[in-house]
């Protein structure tokens, strides 16, 4: 194992006293985990696999306001979404950036009374929306944002100058709309930025992945799932942020039986990572944000190069790993033909799918789109009070964990030292709009080198070009790729790596891109290896693992993997 985790490992044995205990690494308890660290507390973060390997590694990638909610009345949510979408765009501007929204719109006034019903609360299913709700519903986002606009206010267009900017939008459309929402380029990096941040905040604070507590005998138990030591760990409060396990969660760590009914029940959510050139051509820059015809409403918009496209949002008994099956790809192929009907989109376009469960809380509504976005704390007794978190999004993750941590704090009887809204996330310290061009002159490394290491770690960039600097290994893995070899060691030894798709689907965009094959899966591997002290049997089962994993969660077979080998090969030669 790299040393930063023997380094965590050494100082649990030394001391498993805690102030509090977050289970679950996702978004939202990575967000209490360093709510908690700024307040000067001792905290163990456990995850049992890897940090935003969950829900929070399947999310549309958005971060914005929800402008759907206004539909159901949930002012409140969207006032503390734009608020926290705001502030992302200050905090964390190397991977939360603008993003031009458009809608197609097919009516005038089609929807005015069921939104009016909707908002009323007398209405469960969605109908078409038209111009009139939808100038409405942006004119209520405006107005929420009046105060601290960061945005330009939203704009119509008519059909002939909307089919001017967007061809290849279906022409049988009266008119548009645009306004501004923002997008999150990498949220798996996210996580670990944020997890780094809470350790320099905290330092005797410990996060580990790939480990799990329970209450055996009604202790707490800490067990490395990475070598299956155990160790005791005590704490004054636990948060439960597990999401959609989140019940499963409370029945392994409390101290007698609830008995009460569940608090969370999860709709899944599949979206598709798609290369056709003509299709991000044709949304022109802009996220294109449509209603399919079962009322649901899609997004499509231009992400690292390629097209994502989604979601779906199908009701779950109960949480379990899920993958984007083929009726779901289906799904949104359709919703991507009604939208741009002279655009052809094949199955082998899709070079990336994933899907999660957002864990919300429990409903009865027929219509999932009309279950609540929001969140709340939920508190149990027992010999440790348990915090659970029901319900988030990758947007309000700070908010939600502002209100957790409070009510921690009021439980521990301590008082806040300080907030987060306006903090910094990791390589969003420092950061600006031409850091970029200041990297290449301070290290003399090319403006492309140096444009992807500021988009994938903003200031930390710096960071990684010194570290590469002294390897005689900084040359890409493969031609193709912007990655170096010296990159992979430096993120092995500083971002908590345990396995070979730690790196591969969230330290680095190579899985989410479409750039890896055979051939830089086994080149990864043998670095990975040489950091990490794998021997040949433990390099050979994490390849066999990871390929597995990509086939059966997210739709990169074997032949994908060989094709690809093949391509690459013929386009060096």
């Amino acid at each position: 194992m790299p040393e930063q985790r023997d380094q965590k490992i050494e100082g649990l044995r030394r001391d498993g006293h805690f102030d509090v205990i977050v289970v679950g690494g996702g978004i939202n308890g990575i967000g209490v985990y360093r709510e908690l660290a700024a307040q000067g507390l001792r905290v163990l973060l456990v995850e049992r696999n890897d940090f935003c390997s969950g829900c929070s590694a399947a999310p549309s990638r958005m971060i914005h306001g929800g402008l759907r909610y206004l539909e159901n009345g949930e002012f409140d949510l969207v006032r503390e979404s734009l608020c926290e979408r705001d502030a992302l765009l200050s905090n964390a501007p190397h991977m939360v950036r603008p993003l031009p929204t458009t809608i197609p719109v097919t009516s005038i006034f089609s929807g005015l009374l069921n939104g009016t019903a909707s908002f009323l609360g007398l209405s469960r299913q969605p109908s078409s929306r038209g111009a009139v709700p939808i100038k409405i519903g942006l004119t209520m986002y405006d107005w929420i944002t009046r105060s601290r606009r960061a945005f330009p206010k939203h704009t119509f267009r008519g059909r002939d100058q909307t089919l001017h900017l967007w061809p290849k939008l279906n022409p049988d459309l009266r008119c548009s709309a645009t306004y501004y929402d923002a997008w999150i380029s990498y949220p798996e990096r996210m996580g670990i930025e944020l997890v780094l941040d809470a350790e320099k905040l905290s330092p005797e604070s410990v996060a580990l992945n790939y480990a799990e507590v329970t209450s055996p005998n009604g202790g707490l138990s800490l067990e490395d799932l990475m070598s299956g030591e155990i160790f005791a760990v005590e704490a004054r409060a636990i948060v439960n942020a597990t999401g959609a396990w989140v019940d499963d969660a409370i029945e392994r760590l409390t101290d007698n039986s609830r008995g009460s009914k569940p608090l969370v029940a999860g709709t899944k959510g599949s979206h598709l990572v798609i290369d056709n050139p003509e299709l991000y051509h044709a949304l022109n820059g802009h996220m294109i944000y449509f209603e399919n015809t079962d009322g649901r409403v899609c997004i499509v918009f231009p992400y690292l190069g390629k097209v994502l496209a989604g979601a779906t949002d199908i009701r779950v008994d109960k949480a379990s790993r899920v993958r984007c099956e083929p009726e779901e790809r289906d799904y949104i192929f359709q919703a991507l033909r009604a939208v741009f009907p002279s655009v052809a989109i094949r199955s082998d376009d899709v070079v990336f799918s994933f899907s999660g469960i957002r864990p919300l809380p429990l409903s009865d509504h027929e219509f999932t789109g009309r279950i609540s976005r929001s969140h709340f704390v939920h508190r149990l007794d027992g010999t440790i009070p348990q915090f659970c978190l029901v319900g988030g999004k990758w947007t309000t993750f700070r908010a939600f964990a502002e209100q957790t941590v409070d009510a921690v704090l009021a439980e521990l009887e301590q008082t806040r030292k300080t907030g987060t809204l306006d903090m910094a996330i990791g390589g969003g310290a420092g950061f600006s709009d031409d850091y970029a061009g200041q990297l290449a002159d301070r290290h003399a490394i090319s403006a492309d080198r140096a444009a992807y290491l500021v988009d994938l770690y903003g200031t930390r960039a710096d960071e990684v070009v010194v570290f590469c600097a002294d390897r005689a290994d900084d040359t890409p893995v493969d031609n193709l790729c912007h990655t170096s070899a010296a990159e992979i060691a430096f993120l092995v030894q500083q971002e908590l790596v345990c396995r070979l798709g730690d790196i591969l689907l969230r330290r680095t965009p190579l899985a989410i891109r479409g750039e890896i094959s055979d051939t830089v899966i086994d080149r990864v591997a043998a670095i990975v290896a040489a950091e990490a002290g794998w021997d040949e049997a433990k390099t050979l089962n994490e390849i066999q693992d990871f390929r597995s994993e990509l086939e059966e969660f997210y739709g990169v077979s074997a032949e994908m993997l060989e094709r690809r080998t093949r391509d690459r090969s013929e386009t060096c030669a």
